[in-house]
């Protein structure tokens, strides 16, 4: 779970969010929910989830699978995520995010595109930030314990 969901999709959510959110927060967050949704859970709910998967990341070890297989995985999410997006806006027409309503439905496809590809090069990073963590400690302790 958190190698093909929590990592991709949690450093996915900060780094989406925030970019919009800097480049048009009515696309993302709209002014009108600071009137229901204090500053300190907007943060809790699209800042806090980076630090605290990469501290997880770092106190635990997690078996990654196949690049492959994570990818598919993290992508059939990705795409559970995008359908019940066109349903909740098929049902309520509404759309859940703002920047969906502002572009055309051939924008919306490139952009769920785009947005996939995203979500897999951020799985792609946490197998290699895993990695990193990971084989670095464990080489690191074996030469200590080997002088």
């Amino acid at each position: 779970m958190m190698a093909v969901l929590a990592f991709p999709v949690g450093a996915f959510v900060v780094f989406t969010f925030w970019i919009l959110y800097l480049y048009d927060r009515e696309l993302v967050y709209p002014k009108l929910l600071d009137n229901f949704i204090p500053q300190w859970l907007n943060h809790g709910m699209h800042t806090t989830v980076l630090p605290f998967i990469i501290i997880e990341m770092r106190t635990t070890h997690h078996r990654y699978p196949r690049r492959l297989w994570g990818v598919v995985a993290v992508c059939c999410f990705g795409v559970g995520y995008i359908l019940w997006t066109c349903w909740v806006h098929q049902v309520t027409g509404v759309w859940v995010y703002p920047v969906l309503e502002r572009i055309t439905p051939l924008a919306q496809v490139v952009f769920f595109s785009v947005m996939m590809a995203v979500i897999a090069v951020f799985y792609v990073l946490g197998e290699i930030l895993n990695g990193y963590i990971w084989d670095h400690t464990h080489t690191h302790t074996a030469k200590v314990k080997g002088e």
